[in-house]
């Protein structure tokens, strides 16, 4: 695999929102007067990173509040994961693994941390006015960096402080034998910790056969290893001893060894030893519990603990595509009574898919056929979009490429294609309609279209051939079909059709699933022209027709060339989706997917930018890598939170969902309002278990006339 360039690490920065600055070779700090305050484009990085140049990154303010912390001591890398949050975005070098941990902290201040006795550095928390240096630089010594990659973890600035406080007091402690402050996290008596473990464990609910017993089991490892610290064998032993004689019935050995040893390699969302350390955390007025990789917890729909980590919002900065994309997103804003950025960019992508629909391909054969959906409460202005897509169409004279919303078959599917072989098919309400065509029992007419879906996402680079029929003239067969489709709906409804087979048949894993901001500002809004470049572009791609026309001859679309800088960026990508499928983990598909979406998403991107000369460079694949991981690890985490295993855990799930929309805590009676599906014995089986396993609490709160009780999140 090609050595990525330092213009390759400046450009993946800057298609992330962060400040690249030159750095001389083998040098660890910037030349260039003002070097604070340098901001280079992705047109100047060619000029900026010539050579052998080393690469840092302006951290703090600049970065969109990226900061570094740096562990500078070898008993601080070692300690590391006992104090600090988790992140999937840590650097070094070959001598020094390990030795940055990258976070996202709005309003975080540059702290250093010294030994008292020789003012060496113990860690350093690196924020505005400061730079880091990242791969492929070369450190003085000759060792190359590691290139900055993965996705930083989003924490409180004031609690990322304190636990690198923690930290340093801890290496400074154990430096000169003193006395750790409590709450330091100091070594606890391996006895008492093990009776608080074991005490903990027999008030977890054991695991039933068909009542989530897999989660069940795996929170109880994960309360052991990761909570407690207790080494995997031992907790292997505990498990044995005291959890799996009460299941119903008993795990074997072998799979108890397999839920610790998902529990010890799998990432959590709380810190190394959260419940070793959780009184002294408390006595610090430090809550660890709440951090997450990436993004605080939706009010709607976060996941528990264990499950995989949110990766927050749709970062800002991969709503810029220039272009067609860019043009008709800035018309979509400017007109829509409640402007939705990300939900602008999903019609905005998916129109530029289907003007450019079996017109171009790239080297590797992707086209652009895409299937998008836009999720946003009701209100929200999630049918903005569509509606300018319909819109630019209809003027443009292609009003022919939208299909007609209501689909009452597979075959209506087939004939619309049948008719114009690239056509944009529209959903409103995308949420309902998956869950009837998904379930064959309800509607036996519509479940063949998903299945025809499936087919031509997989059939754009050659022949979909519909059902056989004895007749042979009734026999459909379309040529390089081109099925793009953009649906909306409100969230219930969508994650509402996330089911284990719904994930498994891989019809989600080809799904683009952009949410909306629920708290978008309604604004006063002027119904505008569309402007002429738009229309423009429209009519371009309308008129043109590589190869003949496209309807009456087999389609001879453009190859879009890719640059070796995108191709570097390609194997990057394909790097984490190997190691993702590696893990043998629930939403495998979705990763599955994930490279060959990038390259349909680049494809897209490369035609907005240069519609006439198309290239997919490397700013277009790094966007479009960038988005695909971004909605498959939020995706992931959504069906962890919706996707059931057995009714029972369906029950907890949806309780939690209620609590989680009520801001985090809701009195009973609410509870028993938003929850009227559930009966009494039900409602309070599902508490029991919640409270038992640490994940709501009862609190007293005081209002003006008489305390009440209220469950809250954990």
């Amino acid at each position: 695999m090609q050595q990525p360039t330092t213009i390759d690490a400046a450009l993946a920065c800057i298609a992330r929102g962060w400040c690249p600055v030159p750095v001389p070779h083998g040098s660890k700090g910037p030349l260039i007067p003002g070097w604070q305050k340098l901001r280079i484009a992705g047109d100047d990085a060619g000029r900026h990173f010539a050579g052998d140049a080393n690469i840092g990154v302006l951290l703090g303010e600049p970065s969109g509040w990226l900061v570094d912390v740096d562990l500078d001591c070898e008993e601080a890398r070692e300690a590391a994961d006992r104090f600090l949050p988790p992140t999937a975005c840590v650097t070094g070098r070959a001598s020094s693994k390990a030795s940055h941990r990258w976070y996202v902290a709005h309003g975080a201040r540059t702290r250093q941390f010294r030994d008292p006795v020789d003012r060496s550095m113990v860690v350093e928390l690196r924020s505005t006015g400061a730079q880091t240096i990242v791969g492929p630089s070369v450190h003085p010594s000759g060792e190359r960096y590691d290139m900055l990659e993965g996705i930083p973890a989003t924490v409180d600035a004031e609690e990322l402080e304190a636990c690198v406080q923690r930290l340093a007091d801890h290496v400074i402690a154990r430096r000169h034998r003193i006395a750790e402050p409590v709450g330091q996290g100091g070594a606890a008596d391996d006895e008492h910790v093990e009776r608080r473990a074991i005490a903990y464990l027999d008030r977890m609910p054991p695991a039933i056969s068909g009542s989530g017993g897999h989660a069940a089991t795996y929170a109880a490892a994960t309360a052991l290893v990761h909570g407690f610290g207790i080494a995997p064998p031992r907790a292997l032993a505990l498990l044995v001893a005291h959890y799996n004689p009460r299941c119903q019935p008993p795990w074997s050995e072998a799979e108890l060894a397999h839920k610790v040893n998902d529990a010890e390699r799998k990432p959590h969302s709380r810190p190394y030893g959260w419940l070793r350390d959780e009184r002294k955390a408390t006595e610090l007025g430090v809550d660890l519990s709440r951090f997450t990789l990436c993004g605080g917890p939706d009010p709607l729909d976060s996941a528990p603990a264990d499950g995989p980590p949110d990766p927050g919002p749709f970062p800002e900065h991969l709503l810029r595509v220039p272009g067609f994309i860019a043009d008709v997103m800035t018309h979509n804003l400017a007109t829509a009574h409640r402007p939705q950025p990300v939900l602008a960019l999903a019609g905005a992508i998916t129109l530029q898919a289907v003007l450019a629909g079996r017109k171009v391909r790239d080297e590797r054969g992707n086209r652009t056929n895409l299937y998008a959906v836009g999720v946003a409460p009701s209100g929200a202005g999630k049918d903005h979009a569509r509606k300018v897509s319909k819109n630019v169409l209809f003027h443009a004279g292609l009003d022919a490429l939208e299909a007609n919303e209501d689909l009452a078959s597979d075959a209506g599917l087939v004939s619309a294609l049948e008719i114009n072989q690239a056509s944009l098919f529209q959903f409103d309400e995308f949420g309902r309609f998956l869950r009837t065509i998904g379930d064959a029992k309800k509607a036996p007419h519509l479940y063949n279209v998903l299945t025809a879906l499936m087919k031509l996402y997989s059939s754009a680079d050659t022949v979909f051939k519909g059902k056989a029929y004895a007749d042979a003239k009734r026999n459909k067969v379309i040529d390089r079909p081109c099925a793009v489709v953009y649906g909306t709906t409100v969230p219930e409804h969508f994650f509402e059709s996330l089911t284990a087979d719904a994930l498994a048949d891989g019809f989600m894993a080809r799904l683009l699933v952009f949410e909306a901001d629920s708290t978008a500002v309604r604004q006063r809004a002027h119904a505008t022209a569309i402007p002429e470049s738009i229309l423009e572009a429209a009519r371009w791609w309308g008129d043109f027709a590589p190869g003949g026309d496209l309807r009456r001859t087999n389609p001879d679309p453009v190859v879009v060339p890719t640059t070796p800088e995108a191709v570097a960026v390609y194997d990057r990508f394909a790097m984490t989706v190997d190691a993702e499928l590696a893990k043998d983990a629930p939403g495998r598909s979705l990763w599955a997917r994930a490279e060959e979406k990038a390259c349909r998403l680049a494809l897209v991107h490369a035609c907005s930018v240069d519609r006439e000369k198309p290239v997919v460079g490397q700013e277009a694949a790094a966007w479009a890598c960038a988005v695909s991981e971004h909605l498959t690890r939020r995706m992931l985490h959504l069906a962890h939170a919706w996707v059931s295993d057995g009714q029972f855990d369906s029950r907890q799930k949806r309780v939690l969902r209620a609590i989680r929309a009520a801001e985090g805590k809701i009195s009973a009676s609410d509870l028993c309002r938003r929850t009227q599906w559930l009966s009494k014995r039900e409602r309070g089986e599902v508490i029991e278990n919640l409270l038992e396993t640490g994940q709501i609490v009862l609190r007293t709160e005081s209002t003006a006339t008489r305390p009440r009780t209220v469950y809250a999140l954990a």
